[in-house]
């Protein structure tokens, strides 16, 4: 099975929603831990599972939290499906490569992590003593918490990212106004490409709250989805704006994956973004000017399809020449009739207006 960082991430996921409150594995998980008793659960049955398994007895039927509370009274590891709908085998000894590099010190947890790496499974082990749910997934070890606790921290980061979305609207309407005015620079395209990126992760940290937490996290959800919504589309059309995509090296999805990977201290550098960017960046080159393609600004207009909006960049070059051109002048695009061109030359006024006017009144 793959082991890259993305797989596990991927995997540790869908795990945490398998268990996450609301679930029947975790109401099973929670009889085991008010039992005072542990458990091994492997999630997901292969040759390579079997192979490591000794004694204990095949079941083979539908998965319920009481069956799973009872069968975890028995010596032995229980062995489920992939998709937790039934429990396999009960009251198994697993037998997993010792020479598997282990950090942990109990038998069973030890046991847990190396079957993890060596199956490419998730494994939860119940400690009866420390009374934790732990969750192997590859290489990570992930301890499932409270949702209280969860909760408490979910409502913080959404605070956070309140007032960075709040930074985020005020630079992108100021880069809208200079859009139109012609006077952008690098700083201001760097400028909302980390405010874009710094709400992004803020995003992705609450969306994994929102697993974790089951249903006690729909309220999280709806929240995260009404301040964050269009957020994906309008990295990508700054990126499109602004930056030479299309070359074999430098796609959108290039630059995003290396946006991703500058750290917390790295992304304040407005100079290294436009690196990433393949912009004038540090120093005087932040403030070299640059124009946009028109892409975000199109974006805007109301029932536009892509496949135009690209027409129209590709055919003007510029949104300096869009913001100019006459009704006669979008009509000669391809797929753009006389209705659609009003629509476009009007759509475009508005926002010209409505940007210059939030900018200095």
């Amino acid at each position: 099975m793959a082991n890259s960082p993305a797989h596990v991430d991927e995997l540790l996921r869908e795990t945490l929603a398998a268990v996450a409150p609301g679930t029947e594995l975790r109401d099973g998980l929670e009889r085991i831990l008010r039992g005072r008793t542990g458990a091994l659960v492997v999630l997901g049955f292969d040759e390579t599972v079997e192979t490591m398994s000794s004694g204990g007895f095949a079941l083979d039927v539908e998965f319920s939290a009481t069956r799973l509370r009872e069968l975890a009274k028995m010596d032995g590891a229980i062995v489920m499906d992939r998709e937790a709908d039934r429990i396999l085998r009960a009251a198994v000894q697993l037998l997993p490569d010792p020479t598997i590099e282990t950090t942990e010190s109990g038998t069973r947890h030890r046991t847990a992590e190396r079957v993890a790496k060596q199956t490419g499974f998730p494994v939860i082990s119940v400690s009866q003593s420390m009374r934790i749910v732990a969750l192997y997934v590859g290489g990570s070890r992930y301890v499932l918490e409270d949702p209280d606790t969860i909760l408490s921290r979910a409502n913080q980061a959404l605070a956070t990212l309140e007032r960075y979305k709040a930074r985020l609207d005020e630079v992108s309407g100021t880069l809208s106004a200079l859009e139109i005015e012609d006077l952008v620079t690098v700083r201001d395209v760097c400028a909302v490409v980390q405010r874009l990126e710094m709400v992004g992760r803020i995003s992705e940290e609450i969306a994994g709250y929102v697993v974790e937490l089951g249903t006690e996290g729909r309220l999280l959800a709806l929240q995260l989805d009404e301040l964050i919504g269009g957020l994906g589309s309008d990295r990508e059309f700054v990126i499109r704006d602004y930056v030479e995509v299309g070359r074999k090296d430098h796609s959108v999805q290039d630059v995003l994956a290396s946006l991703a990977l500058l750290d917390s201290t790295e992304l304040l550098d407005l100079g290294l973004i436009g690196r990433v960017l393949g912009l004038p960046g540090g120093g005087e080159a932040l403030d070299a000017a640059v124009a946009p393609h028109g892409y975000r600004l199109l974006a805007k207009v109301p029932r536009l399809p892509s496949t135009i909006v690209a027409r129209l960049v590709s055919h003007f070059g510029g949104l300096q020449k869009l913001l100019a051109a006459t009704v006669e002048d979008l009509m000669a695009v391809d797929g753009v009739g006389e209705q659609r061109a009003r629509s476009v030359r009007e759509g475009l006024s508005r926002l010209a207006e409505s940007s210059i006017l939030e900018r200095y009144v």
